[in-house]
């Protein structure tokens, strides 16, 4: 199972960084647009590891493995 995955450890906590990061941004130097798309690119990482674990076949698996990797870069 995934969820206890180091990775999936690793996404979960860099999610809550990111909304930190989007609350910070909001509110002390109200930047609305840049940090909107810091937080959905942020925590769709996440998502998408849970999606990926839910794959119906390892290429499946292999290919939303993949966009969560490209939302780290």
């Amino acid at each position: 199972m995934i969820e206890g995955s180091l990775v999936y450890k690793k996404a979960y906590s860099f999610a809550i960084r990111i909304v930190k990061a989007y609350q910070f941004l909001q509110t002390e130097k109200k930047e609305f647009v840049i940090s909107k798309q810091i937080l959905r690119c942020g925590t769709s990482i996440g998502s998408n590891i849970a999606e990926a674990n839910g794959g119906i076949s390892m290429s499946d698996f292999s290919a939303k493995m993949s966009i969560a990797y490209k939302e780290c870069l």
